[in-house]
């Protein structure tokens, strides 16, 4: 290997690793502005989503460049392949953070309907298995990867437990049916997130062993 190609590489993990902390931080931001009622996070958080976007051009533009300058073979190859994959996933998490801010300047106009416990912890969950899944991307480790995978169950059942109990305010008075609204898009793009995030993991296994796991169960 080259020296520039060994750079390429070092520059291209590098630029995955950024992306995802810049989203990571997009996400406990857009949940902090919702807890504190703080409009001016959220418009930063808003704000944010060019780095994101920008990385992702980035990041795109050398995983051509090591496609055609060095036609990497077997795992490489596949790394830099996942690579391209994960900065898909990537801006979308970025995109469903800047929604959540949006949502939270519309519920920062309204009284705030009920004290914001499970939507925080499912937010936290979420951001925690975006960084473990990029994690077992760069130690190639698929154990890891697999818990991503199963915590995603977790994820969902607190989605649906959050709709229901929103559902419930909505019946006691209609007049909070704005505000509910914009709580259940905010859950619904937290769970969207881990998705995301699970399709990383599920990069994992392309990535190591070449296999495709998606819309399989694994035991």
């Amino acid at each position: 290997m080259s020296q520039q190609h060994e750079t390429d590489y070092i520059r291209l993990k590098a630029l995955i690793a950024e992306m995802a902390k810049e989203c990571e931080t997009m996400i406990e931001g857009s949940v902090k502005s919702l807890v504190d009622r703080n409009s001016d996070l959220a418009r930063e958080i808003i704000a944010w989503d060019d780095k994101v976007d920008n990385l992702d051009i980035e990041v795109d533009a050398l995983c051509r460049k090591i496609l055609a300058l060095y036609e990497p073979k077997a795992v490489d190859l596949r790394f830099v392949l996942t690579a391209s994959r994960i900065i898909v996933d990537l801006e979308r998490i970025g995109d469903y953070s800047v929604d959540i801010a949006k949502e939270v300047l519309r519920l920062n106009e309204i009284p705030q309907i009920k004290p914001y416990i499970d939507l925080p912890k499912m937010g936290e969950a979420s951001a925690v298995m975006l960084n473990d899944a990029v994690n077992a991307y760069f130690n190639k480790d698929t154990g890891a990867a697999y818990h991503v995978i199963k915590r995603d169950d977790i994820i969902d059942g607190l989605h649906s437990q959050i709709i229901r109990e929103l559902l419930t305010y909505i019946a006691e008075d209609i007049k909070k049916t704005t505000g509910v609204i914009s709580l259940m898009q905010i859950t619904r793009c937290i769970e969207r997130i881990a998705d995301h995030a699970t399709n990383i993991a599920e990069l994992v296994y392309f990535m190591v062993e070449g296999k495709i796991v998606r819309h399989q169960k694994l035991d």
